[in-house]
């Protein structure tokens, strides 16, 4: 060993030391790959910067640091990185009624200021698909309204709206509901919930999944990083994975948009400081 050290140009010593840093490193590195596991149980896929954010307290319990390209570098080694899948698949068609498009230019700054809605698909094993209708408070990001439905009727989406509307405020501005222009959310009986309850419609153009981005953000996310993108067995085995992603999106998995605070506490204002949301105004 000695002569072996002499030939790098290192002593003994050195070594030794060199060695007894990997063997700490290796451990360090499996407590954090651990620690990371532990989020994973219930985010299966959340991706490496909030990983970073959730794990920091059990760190630092262990007098740990990790840096942000070190931990990606990490996960890529044990291949935890998160490989998105994206879908094409159409949920909506037009429906023959169209409000106008009330969110350019409009600066987002409070909950109950904008619900924004969507539909995705999840594929069955059995009876081809089930389909879930969300809707969601824009500011924070929280979901107020979900159900899932064996068709694309419009009595799913309506049933997402009646869960949210105890959410709405006894007063203050007229609430805008955004969507796109699928039959559901044009319909009479959805319209004139709607209107029943002083809450201003607004849809976006025919076709630009732009106009219902922030939904559409959301219902990535679930499938993504929560598996709902994967295939279920039968309707009933949806209805408790859809409430449990739903039920960790909302109240466990910190956004970055959000200042990585939770939907939950922004909605019902125990976290403040999170930045106004500016749409762009229309380019003609």
């Amino acid at each position: 060993m000695e002569m072996i050290c002499e030939q790098f140009g290192i002593t003994r010593q050195a070594h030794y030391q060199m060695l007894r840093r990997e063997i700490q490193r290796r451990k360090e590195a499996a407590l954090i790959l651990e620690m990371v596991r532990q989020v994973r149980r219930k985010h299966p896929k959340m991706g490496g910067r909030k990983l970073l954010y959730k794990i920091g307290p059990m760190m630092a319990a262990e007098g740990l640091q990790i840096g942000r390209d070190r931990l990606f570098d990490l996960l890529r080694e044990q291949d935890l990185l998160v490989k998105p899948k994206r879908s094409r698949r159409r949920t909506t068609l037009p429906g023959p009624w169209r409000t106008a498009n009330l969110l350019p230019g409009l600066v987002i700054s409070r909950p109950n200021q904008v619900w924004v809605c969507d539909i995705t698909y999840l594929e069955l094993e059995r009876d081809g698909f089930a389909y879930l209708f969300l809707l969601m408070d824009l500011y924070s990001r929280y979901i107020l309204g979900w159900h899932v439905s064996p068709s694309l009727a419009a009595d799913g989406a309506l049933a997402s709206l009646q869960m949210a509307l105890p959410c709405l405020p006894s007063e203050g501005e007229r609430l805008i509901h955004h969507s796109d222009h699928g039959v559901q959310y044009t319909c009479h009986n959805y319209l004139n919930t709607l209107l029943d309850h002083d809450i201003r419609p607004s849809m976006g153009a025919v076709g630009n999944c732009y106009d219902n981005i922030f939904a559409e953000r959301v219902i990535g996310t679930l499938k993504n990083e929560y598996l709902l993108g994967d295939r279920f067995v039968d309707l009933p085995q949806v209805q408790p994975a859809a409430r449990e992603a739903i039920h960790l999106y909302n109240t466990d998995r910190p956004h970055l948009a959000l200042q990585m605070a939770v939907p939950e506490r922004v909605y019902f204002g125990s976290q403040h400081n999170v930045p106004s949301i500016v749409i762009p105004l229309e380019v003609s």
